[in-house]
């Protein structure tokens, strides 16, 4: 792709989720969806295959219909209300539409079966933006207008989602769709917390954000997309690969990592608002993550593949080129939770 053309896309995506963040007019919310979407899809198709192709037209069908959602809502609601204010959305029917549309285009359940499809079909630099910067978006939408949002049919979609999220990601080999079922099941967990505390989502979001990208700036230079491949990289890297399993253990939220900074205050958050039995049953849902994670694990630490190599140490043979940002970023998604009471004073 032209290095001009590549430009203009990224600065579209970028600008099209400012104009979300920052209007406060509903039409200018619509048009900021718009540009983010038409700017991603060329971007999907970077890599020319089938399989980009295939994703690219499929989320552009995903995004159009929840756009379409979208801008039904707000027309219904000017209609009803007679203004155009992003926080007044009052009556229930635009607002039940407004939050089906979010839903859909983070790719929650059950409107979820678009995300690990279009991730599989994308490289894992696009596959980072999908599952990071295309979030900030609807989020923030939802932030805004969670006070008159449905919270009957967030609650819902987030208990389903953690569900699927983990119980779909059980029988994945490729690390891409584990990813994107990750992406799912962490989504729940945010908006399943951002009626009683939407700083906490946020947070939740912030810590998601900086484990994926750990994650994909890790793997993309050894281009590990597979179990298999990831299983076999203790024999190029072994740091690194010691490292990514620290940081798929952090993900699935496991203490004393970073990944359970989050679940821990959203549960106790949950708890003092006299709610027991929903933390009780997204724990449990929980630990379906922690299987698939442990799992990977155990294929890649506890486990000698075979190998036709004759060398078994190459990575002591090898000077490995240092990766940007990774030491940061490696503390942040591994070492982050002593500084959970930091954020708790905080807030």
């Amino acid at each position: 792709m032209n290095p001009l053309t590549l430009s203009i896309i990224i600065f579209m995506i970028l600008a099209g989720t400012m104009i979300v963040v920052f209007s406060s007019h509903w039409l200018l919310t619509w048009i900021g969806f718009e540009m983010n979407m038409l700017a991603m899809i060329p971007l999907l198709m970077y890599t020319k295959n089938p399989r980009s192709t295939e994703a690219a037209v499929k989320y552009f069908m995903m995004q159009a219909s929840a756009s379409m959602i979208l801008l039904f809502a707000i027309i219904m609601n000017f209609s009803l209300s007679n203004q155009w204010t992003v926080m007044n959305m009052l009556n229930y029917f635009p607002s039940t539409l407004l939050t089906i549309s979010m839903l859909m285009k983070l790719g929650m359940a059950p409107f979820h079966f678009w995300v690990p499809e279009v991730t599989q079909g994308i490289p894992l630099k696009m596959g980072l933006v999908l599952l990071t910067w295309q979030k900030l978006a609807p989020m923030f939408i939802l932030y805004q207008s969670i006070q008159t949002s449905n919270n009957q049919l967030i609650m819902i979609s987030s208990l389903l989602s953690i569900f699927i999220g983990g119980w779909g990601g059980l029988n994945q080999l490729q690390l891409r769709k584990i990813l994107a079922y990750s992406s799912i099941a962490h989504m729940g967990w945010m908006l399943m917390i951002m009626k009683y505390n939407p700083t906490l989502s946020l947070f939740n979001l912030s810590i998601y954000i900086i484990i994926t990208l750990t994650m994909i700036i890790l793997l993309t230079p050894y281009n590990i997309t597979s179990t298999s491949q990831l299983s076999q990289m203790w024999n190029t890297n072994f740091t690194i690969s010691s490292i990514v399993l620290l940081t798929l253990m952090s993900l699935g939220g496991l203490p004393p990592l970073s990944g359970f900074a989050p679940k821990w205050l959203i549960i106790q958050e949950m708890t003092k608002n006299n709610n027991i039995i929903l933390p009780t049953i997204m724990a449990i849902m929980a630990l379906l993550n922690l299987m698939f994670y442990m799992r990977i694990i155990y294929a890649s630490s506890m486990t000698l593949f075979p190998s036709t190599s004759q060398s078994k140490m190459k990575w002591m043979h090898k000077n490995q080129k240092p990766l940007m940002f990774s030491p940061s970023l490696i503390s942040l998604s591994i070492l982050f939770l002593p500084l959970t009471p930091m954020y708790i004073i905080l807030s």
